[in-house]
């Protein structure tokens, strides 16, 4: 981990980068290019062009956390075929913790097979969520379910780097996972890790329009359902 402190570059309004964003997407960008010659590749850093069949890499998730010395860093790398996530690793290097999925064939955290989501009462349920700080007109349609959710679930998180949140989500560490507003290289590889371990994911309407409004309800089927109902009633949709 750098010190705190250490030198970043302002993308914009609580946005940051540092070398090793750009020094992590380069190392990732030259395995795949050298791995899957040919399929298109969308990253952070870099962007990229938009296919039906692509790559989607995130080489720093949690920019802010790094550039503080707070460990909850990641590195998420997921396929896309026809528009949705069919493979993906979640690498938290400072915590030791790798996450991987793939269509049909279940999530792993660090090589166990996750188990398929407990049953948990909602009012019993610690959930993730991410505050939409670089789109503050979100706040609208955020600070109520964030009060509803206080209310209605035992305690919420905000640990800063989604794909972790939502790997997390799959591991049961938390029951569930919202949030407003997020990139394709944020969601694609944490979200089919919940799906693989039992969990549902949706936009806040309940559609499968996640990956392309970034708006996201990931968590266990009867907290899912508790986080539908609030979505429901935020004053803008």
């Amino acid at each position: 981990m750098p010190r705190p402190g250490a030198a970043v570059e302002l993308k914009g309004r609580g946005d940051y980068v540092t070398a090793t964003d750009r020094r992590s997407e380069a190392a990732i960008l030259e395995v795949l290019a050298r791995e899957s010659p040919g399929v298109s590749v969308l990253a952070e850093e870099r962007g990229g062009v938009r296919s039906s069949t692509m790559w989607a890499v995130d080489p720093l998730d949690g920019t802010t956390n790094f550039t503080r010395a707070f460990p909850t860093v990641e590195i998420s790398v997921a396929l896309l075929e026809q528009g949705r996530p069919v493979a993906g690793v979640v690498l938290a290097p400072f915590l030791e913790l790798e996450f991987s999925a793939s269509q049909g064939a279940g999530a792993f955290r660090n090589g166990e097979r996750l188990l398929q989501h407990r049953a948990v009462d909602p009012s019993a349920a610690v959930v993730a969520t991410g505050f939409p700080f670089r789109n503050k007109a979100l706040l609208v349609r955020y600070l109520p379910v964030m009060q509803m959710a206080l209310e209605r679930f035992e305690d919420l998180r905000r640990a800063g780097a989604a794909a972790l949140d939502l790997a997390w989500t799959a591991s049961s560490t938390f029951d569930g996972f919202f949030e407003l507003g997020l990139n394709t290289w944020d969601v694609a590889a944490g979200a089919l890790l919940v799906l693989e371990a039992g969990g549902r994911v949706t936009d806040w309407s309940g559609g499968e329009g996640w990956l392309e409004s970034g708006d996201i309800l990931a968590a266990a089927p009867a907290v899912h359902e508790t986080l539908l109902e609030l979505a429901a009633q935020s004053p803008e949709r």
